[in-house]
């Protein structure tokens, strides 16, 4: 059984037992409770009614978050030419070909986020056994492989989060730090429930958002009330 230091059970203590919360009332907990002595994330973590086996039932969305991820996020681009340029102008951390992969085949990942002009992807193919892991393989439906390398950059930069149900059919997306505050963290919460919930496969027919919550990065989880948030015509009234 885990056990949980002083500060974790203080803060646990201080979540009302068997009680959801609005948006609001969440985010002003949240922001009240004992904090670690570091800037920790805040995560939405939600539980679909979807079967992620079937191809139809994917969920998966990118948004940009109104108030960004309140961190820096690092970005590298595999591009040649024009769009090199076009990459590094944009903010780019890292630009490069063969030598940008050579150097994550040898190990380095310190990165957050990884484009891709489609003419490269062959020289992303080997790298998806280091890349594929850890969520940064570049993607077409994620618009991670893309020409227009400068605009994706620039949105990643400025706090473009991608979401994507795993194989559990549970979310967790980052959409902040404690340190952005009440008002900016609502806005950003406000922001990815809805994208989640317009992110709906079409063939879900039944409940589909069954529980939301929300947390810090080493904090208790705060349940929300699916009836107070912007899902409600697709969640259980149970």
């Amino acid at each position: 059984m885990t056990r949980h230091g002083k500060r974790y059970r203080q803060a646990s203590g201080a979540v009302p037992k068997n009680v959801q919360h609005g948006l609001e009332d969440a985010v002003e907990l949240l922001v009240e409770l004992p904090k670690a002595k570091f800037d920790e994330a805040v995560e939405l973590h939600a539980r679909l009614g979807v079967d992620p086996a079937h191809a139809d039932q994917q969920v998966r969305g990118t948004l940009l978050l109104p108030h960004g991820t309140g961190r820096s996020t690092r970005v590298i681009v595999f591009a040649s030419g024009d769009r090199a340029q076009e990459a590094r102008d944009a903010g780019a951390d890292e630009v490069g070909t063969d030598d940008l992969a050579k150097k994550i085949q040898g190990g380095w990942v310190e990165f957050d986020a990884a484009v891709a002009t489609p003419d490269n992807m062959r020289i992303i193919g080997p790298l998806g056994r280091i890349l594929g892991p850890r969520g940064l393989m570049p993607n077409a439906r994620a618009g991670t492989v893309t020409d227009d390398v400068a605009r994706v950059v620039e949105e990643l930069k400025a706090g473009r989060v991608e979401f994507r149900v795993d194989r559990l059919a549970n979310l967790h997306i980052v959409v902040g730090r404690v340190s952005m505050g009440r008002d900016a963290l609502l806005e950003n919460l406000t922001s990815v429930v809805e994208a989640v919930s317009n992110a709906r496969p079409s063939v879900v027919k039944g409940t589909y958002v069954h529980s939301l919550s929300i947390c810090s990065s080493m904090g208790p989880g705060i349940p929300l009330d699916p009836q107070a948030v912007s899902v409600r015509s697709a969640v259980s009234t149970a």
